[in-house]
């Protein structure tokens, strides 16, 4: 490797609006963000497929796949 062309890298103490933090590391010393792993709807569980014109019926009928 080089010498003096790549980034510091420090620990970082990440916070989140909704109240989590964890530590990482990154160029910054501390980041904010607005949605994390803990409150994001695709990993807790509670996103929600919103259907236009009943596509996902249709794709399902097509390629046969009942659930």
């Amino acid at each position: 490797m080089k010498k003096d062309i790549h980034p510091n890298y420090v620990d970082c103490a990440v916070s989140c609006a909704c109240g989590n933090t964890f530590t990482t590391r990154s160029m910054k010393e501390t980041l904010r963000v607005d949605i994390c792993g803990s409150c994001h709807p695709f990993y807790t569980g509670s996103e929600k497929v919103v259907d236009a014109a009943g596509r996902i019926e249709k794709f399902n009928k097509r390629y046969n796949l009942d659930k």
